[in-house]
């Protein structure tokens, strides 16, 4: 049994933009360990006040209470994965997302049919693990809520997302597992983002590290995916979760616009300079590096083709589409002279304040590139 507790803060430093250095000297995540600590201190509060103050909560807690469903019976396990041929129609359908072009004197220069139908099996299994790791977290912060938000409609919209995120464990897990022959480790940078959000005792920032940034990443990654197979036991499992992931953005956003807009210019920065990181570590330190590490290329030697590869960098903004629309509907753009949205700009994804909830919109961007 491996446990691990530890923090990676005195590798944050100055946040940079393409700071390939922070990819390339990143720790790997141990494959072997099975359990993992984070220290949290944050207090657990009573509230004698059962009135119901907040609409939103109240509507979206209601909304909880009647869309509930049952993993392990309303999803047809029966299906046969044949993982291969799906990766197969995926590529054939959708291509393989790189301009190989950029690739002239990489270690994947030479690659074959063979090893890309590989690294395509290793990528579903890297995404669904990333999925399964990352609602854990969610679980934990969801439960975590139920402790520190003040509200009593907080916490009860909080306890039926412990529910929710229990459920989207179990169905990922069942799929990995079962379906894809295993899980690979929780990638590192969403991993330290993670232990930065759960380990933090303000209640606020619980909320922006995992309603607002986290789920953010997966509905956009999990719409994107849905979009792209064919394989029916996963487009209907990715239906499901992501009915109630929408729920839980709606959580985040309704219960921070009431405090950000009570906090000062310098509170305000603190949040933005956090959304700003996870941004970072959601999008363009997410390099599939596991998955290179399996193929046997170091991601050293591979991560400058990555960043230089024009197809993956729209991928990796594609991944902020959920996330930069919520930020703003917060105020984190604008305020202390438009810090995060300049952020932003230079990181090529404000292009997605205005996109809207609806999945229609953005299936339609998708398409368009």
């Amino acid at each position: 049994m491996t446990v691990t507790k530890e923090t990676y803060k005195h590798l944050d430093g100055n946040i940079k933009i393409f700071d390939i250095d922070s990819i390339i000297n990143a720790p790997s995540s141990d494959p072997n360990a099975i359990s993992r600590i984070i220290e949290c201190n944050a207090d657990a509060i009573f509230t004698w006040d059962y009135t119901r103050q907040r609409d939103g909560l109240r509507k979206i807690y209601e909304k909880a209470k009647t869309h509930q469903w049952n993993g392990a019976t309303d999803l047809d396990w029966s299906v046969n994965v044949d993982v291969e041929k799906s990766v197969t129609e995926d590529y054939n359908n959708f291509g393989t997302s790189r301009d190989m072009s950029v690739y002239s004197g990489s270690p994947v220069e030479h690659w074959g049919r063979t090893e890309w139908l590989e690294f395509g099996v290793q990528s579903r299994r890297w995404l669904i693990s990333q999925f399964v790791h990352g609602e854990q977290a969610a679980l934990m912060c969801a439960a975590k809520l139920t402790q520190t938000c003040p509200w009593y409609d907080g916490k009860l919209y909080a306890s039926t997302q412990v529910v929710d995120e229990a459920r989207h464990v179990e169905v990922f897990a069942k799929y990995g597992k079962e379906k894809l022959g295993g899980l690979l480790p929780f990638n590192w940078h969403i991993q330290h983002l993670v232990d930065d959000t759960i380990a933090d005792k303000r209640w606020d920032m619980t909320y922006l590290g995992m309603q607002i940034m986290v789920e953010g990443l997966g509905l956009a990654s999990m719409a994107y995916t849905r979009e792209l197979t064919n394989e029916p036991l996963l487009k209907n499992l990715l239906r499901n979760v992501m009915s109630d992931e929408a729920r839980h953005i709606s959580f985040g956003v309704i219960s921070l616009k009431e405090i950000y807009a009570e906090m000062s210019d310098s509170e305000i920065m603190e949040r933005q300079e956090f959304a700003f990181e996870a941004t970072l570590k959601l999008g363009e330190r997410m390099l599939q590096q596991e998955v290179y590490e399996r193929m046997g290329v170091s991601v050293k030697d591979i991560a400058p083709y990555l960043l230089n590869d024009p197809a993956q960098a729209w991928i990796r903004r594609m991944l902020a589409a959920k996330i930069v629309p919520n930020v703003s509907k917060l105020g984190l753009l604008d305020r202390n002279d438009k810090w995060l949205r300049r952020r932003y700009e230079e990181m090529g994804i404000i292009e997605f304040e205005n996109l809207g909830d609806s999945e229609d919109e953005f299936v339609e961007f998708i398409h368009k590139f």
